[in-house]
C-alpha cells in the first residue's frame, strides 16, 4: 500500500476558503440577475446557491420564490418566469406569454437583467479591492527598485536570454510598474527589454512560453537578487545542522567566492551527498563550516522566508522597496477601481494566449483543483479576500463571452433583436440553449479532467 504525504489540514483549509469565495460570488452574480427582474415586474421562482439536481439540501419559500441550497457545488442559479434557461421549461413557455414573465418585457429591460450578474460581479471586485486597500493597503513593489536585478529561479528564462542580475527595463514594449507582476508578464508577453552592465537588450519570448511553463509545473520563475544572506534555515539539515544561522552571509564553498545567492546552486549541486566547505561572515568574524550537502545538491537553506515577510526583510536590507500604501474611504473607491481594470486587463491578456492553439496555452485550464490551489495553504483574509476579488472579475469576464446558455449569449441575442428590431425564435433559443450547456458541460469536464490527468495537473 503507498501513502501519499498530503497536507491534510491545508487541503481543508484550501477547500473551505474555495467554497466561501465561490459562494459569495454566486450568490451574488444571482442576485444581480434576481434584483434587476424584480425592479421590472418579472416572476423570480427559484434562488439557489449550487445546483439541486433531484433535490436540495435545503429550500424554502417566502411569497413567490424559492430560496434553496442544492448539493451540486458547480454555480447557481436563478428561474426567472418566462425566460429560456437550464431548466428548459417548454411547457411554461407553450402558454401564452404572461405580465410577469421575463419574454414578455421590452427588450432594453431584459438587456439589463441579463447583464445583472455580471454587473454585480464587478462591482463586488471594486468593492472588496477598495475594502484591502483600506485594511491591508495597496502594496507595490516598483521593479525600478531591485538594487541587484533579478535572479532566475527556471532555466527556461535562460533560454530566452535572461540573465542573473539583469534589470527589466519593459515587457511588450509597455513599463512594469509591480514586481510581483513580472513573471506573468513574461508568461503571456512576446518579448521584453532588459539593461546589462549599462547596454540595453531585447529579448524574444518565444509563442509557446506559457504552454512550456506549465509543463514543467514551476510555481516561481523570478525573485530579486539578493547577496547570499540567510533568511531562513533548516536547523536539522545541512548548513543549519553545520552551525549556519539566520544573518549570516555566505563568502565562499571550497574556496570558490560566491557573491550573490542564485550563485551558490552552481557550486553546491555538483557535491550531491558530498561534504562542503563553507565560508561565511557573522557580524564581523568570517568562520568556516563542513557542511552536508543534501542528496538533492542543497543546503537547506533560503534567502527570505514567507512571500509578504521575504519583501519585508528585503526592503529592510535595503535590496528593493516595498510600498505600502493605506487609502480612507474616499481614495480607496477610485483605488478599488483602478485595481479591478488591472485585474480584467491581466486575465484578458492570458485568455488570449489560452485560446490560441500555438502557444500551449490550452494545457493551463484548470477546474476547482487549480482554483483551489490558488488559496494559501493557511487562512489568510487578506489572500482570501485579494483571490476573491479577482475570481469575481474572472467570473464577470467569462459569463460575458458571447455563448448560448452564458449570460453573454443572451446579451448576444437581445442585442440583435435590438438591432433589427425582430425577436429570435423560440425554437432556435432553445437549441441554441442546448448546444451552449454541451459545449459549457464540455468545457468544464476538460477542466477537471485537466487538474488530475492532463498537462497542467492542477499548476
Amino acid at each position: 500500500m503507498i501513502l501519499l504525504d498530503i497536507d491534510w489540514s491545508s487541503v481543508g483549509v484550501k477547500v473551505g476558503q474555495l467554497l466561501l469565495s465561490l459562494s459569495i460570488l454566486v450568490i451574488l452574480h444571482e442576485f444581480g440577475h434576481y434584483i434587476t427582474a424584480r425592479w421590472f415586474g418579472c416572476r423570480v421562482e427559484r434562488f439557489f446557491l449550487f445546483f439541486d439536481p433531484w433535490f436540495a439540501l435545503f429550500k424554502k419559500k417566502v411569497g413567490e420564490t424559492v430560496y434553496g441550497i442544492g448539493w451540486l457545488p458547480l454555480g447557481g442559479y436563478v428561474k426567472i418566469s418566462g425566460m429560456i434557461d437550464e431548466s428548459m421549461d417548454k411547457e411554461q413557455l407553450a402558454l401564452p406569454p404572461q405580465p410577469w414573465e421575463f419574454r414578455s418585457k421590452p427588450a432594453w429591460q431584459r438587456l439589463i437583467v441579463m447583464l445583472g450578474g455580471v454587473i454585480m460581479n464587478v462591482l463586488t471586485a471594486i468593492v472588496i479591492y477598495a475594502f484591502i486597500t483600506m485594511v491591508w493597503g495597496e502594496k507595490k513593489v516598483p521593479l525600478q527598485s531591485l538594487k541587484y536585478g533579478i535572479a532566475i529561479q527556471d532555466s527556461l528564462l535562460y533560454q530566452i536570454g535572461l540573465k542573473n542580475g539583469d534589470n527589466v527595463v519593459s515587457v511588450n514594449g509597455k513599463e512594469v510598474a509591480d514586481y510581483r507582476d513580472l513573471a506573468l508578464r513574461i508568461a503571456i508577453s512576446d518579448s521584453l527589454e532588459v539593461e546589462r552592465n549599462g547596454q540595453r537588450l531585447k529579448l524574444v519570448i518565444p509563442t509557446d512560453m506559457i504552454g512550456k511553463l506549465v509543463e514543467r509545473k514551476r510555481s516561481m520563475l523570478l525573485l530579486p537578487r539578493t547577496p547570499a544572506t540567510l533568511g531562513a534555515v533548516v536547523d536539522t539539515l545541512g548548513a543549519g545542522k553545520a552551525g549556519l544561522r539566520t544573518g549570516d552571509r555566505i563568502l565562499a564553498v571550497n574556496g570558490q567566492p560566491v557573491g550573490f545567492f542564485d550563485e551558490l546552486a552552481p557550486l553546491v549541486q555538483p557535491r550531491k551527498g558530498q561534504v562542503a566547505e563553507v565560508q561565511f561572515l557573522r557580524g564581523k568574524d568570517t568562520l568556516s563550516r563542513q557542511v552536508q550537502i543534501s542528496a538533492e545538491g542543497k543546503l537547506s537553506v533560503a534567502p527570505f522566508s514567507y512571500p509578504y515577510v521575504r519583501l519585508q526583510q528585503m526592503d529592510s536590507a535595503g535590496y528593493l522597496q516595498f510600498q505600502v500604501t493605506r487609502h480612507g474611504p474616499l481614495q480607496a473607491i477610485p483605488a478599488g477601481l483602478r485595481l479591478a481594470q488591472k485585474s480584467l486587463t491581466d486575465y484578458i491578456d492570458q485568455f488570449k494566449k489560452i485560446v490560441q492553439p500555438s502557444t500551449g496555452g490550452y494545457k493551463a485550464v484548470g477546474g476547482f483543483k487549480a482554483i483551489g490551489n490558488l488559496f494559501a495553504p493557511v487562512w489568510d483574509w487578506e489572500s482570501f479576500w485579494m483571490l476573491t476579488a479577482f475570481l469575481s472579475i474572472m467570473l464577470a469576464f467569462m459569463n460575458l463571452l458571447p455563448i448560448p446558455a452564458l449570460d453573454g449569449g443572451h446579451v448576444l441575442f437581445t442585442l440583435i433583436e435590438m438591432i433589427t428590431g425582430r425577436k429570435p425564435n423560440q425554437k432556435f433559443l432553445e437549441i441554441a440553449q442546448v448546444i451552449g450547456m454541451v459545449l459549457l458541460l464540455g468545457l468544464m469536464l476538460y477542466a477537471n479532467l485537466n487538474d488530475w490527468i492532463g498537462w497542467g495537473k492542477g499548476k
